[in-house]
């Protein structure tokens, strides 16, 4: 990777070659924007959603069976709440303003249902008492198996075909171990050095996630899964926040430029077109400003960010 760095404003550019498997996508164009021209202004997260998910969470505002604890801009909470839409599981959203303000101080209402006092977390009215679910992860395979017994859709291929499943189990393993700590890297890293390197490592990630998905297209079941056009799939899922993330906070506070080529773009029209997905996103204004403490890397920004800085597993 070559890299000049232009004028004042310390704009670094880094070209990246062959970055996705097909050699008929164009090399993409890595814009590394430093800091220090635009300046911290303090902006602090938003309390509420708005746009399409702020009209889903009208939707979803009546007590049901399950209650989603939430916040507006919480890309952990956007897995479940995906997951609840693509599934048809009938829900409730709550939208807690305070899951990631201070990671050492927490409403009991909330560690109660998640020890780590983090959303997003499940309350289920259906026991007596309820009971609660928390991390993303466990979650979105909870309804997984919920939606088997009830709506019968499914995230994954047939349990006739166990391969394909592990497919995109890999697929999902990938994003959460790699995937989105690149992501938190690339943001919070405050000096071009570091930028430059956050934007090959999230670049590298998304090519890898690329390769295990042309694998399963080629072993496994292409009916699911958006990037062959499938259907969604949980690795689809798992990925679509940061995915999404990368199109506005990375653009604009890192000048992230994304990858370039049909096979990508269509992916990511399909991906953050998809009803389930679309429905859950706020206005990009949202995520700038929301996402600004963790770009001027703002000490205890939340436990994701601290993780980040300790270079420890994240929470």
């Amino acid at each position: 990777m070559t890299l000049r760095t232009l004028g004042h404003r310390g704009v670094a550019l880094a070209y990246s070659q062959c970055l996705l498997v097909k050699p008929t996508l164009k090399p993409s164009l890595i814009h590394i924007r430093a800091m220090s021209g635009r300046g911290d202004s303090g902006k602090s997260y938003h309390l509420q959603c708005t746009g399409d998910a702020l009209k889903t969470a009208n939707v979803h505002s009546d007590p049901k069976d399950i209650t989603l604890f939430a916040s507006c801009f919480c890309p952990f909470v956007q897995r479940a709440w995906i997951a609840l839409e693509y599934l048809g599981i009938d829900y409730k959203v709550r939208l807690w303003t305070t899951d990631e303000v201070d990671p050492y101080k927490k409403p009991q209402e909330l560690l109660e249902l998640s020890p780590k006092g983090l959303v997003p977390a499940l309350k289920l009215h259906s026991y007596n008492p309820p009971r609660a679910l928390n991390e993303s992860t466990v979650i979105v395979d909870f309804l997984e198996d919920l939606a088997a017994n009830t709506t019968k859709r499914s995230l994954l291929p047939p349990v006739s075909d166990p391969y394909a499943r592990a497919l995109v189990r890999l697929q999902s393993d990938h994003v959460g171990r790699t995937l989105v700590p690149a992501f938190y890297r690339y943001l919070q890293a405050q000096d071009e050095e570091k930028q430059v390197q956050g934007a090959k490592d999230f670049v590298q990630a998304i090519k890898t996630l690329i390769e295990l998905f042309e694998r399963a297209q080629r072993e496994g079941d292409s009916a699911v899964g958006l990037w062959s056009g499938g259907s969604l799939s949980l690795a689809d899922v798992m990925a679509a926040p940061w995915l999404f993330r990368a199109t506005n906070v990375l653009v604009h506070y890192r000048g992230f430029v994304p990858l370039e080529g049909d096979q990508f773009q269509g992916y990511m029209e399909r991906l953050l077109g998809h009803p389930a997905v679309k429905s859950t996103c706020s206005t990009e204004e949202l995520y700038i400003e929301s996402y600004e403490r963790y770009a001027y890397n703002r000490p205890n920004t939340s436990q994701v960010a601290n993780a980040i800085n300790s270079g420890s597993a994240l929470p």
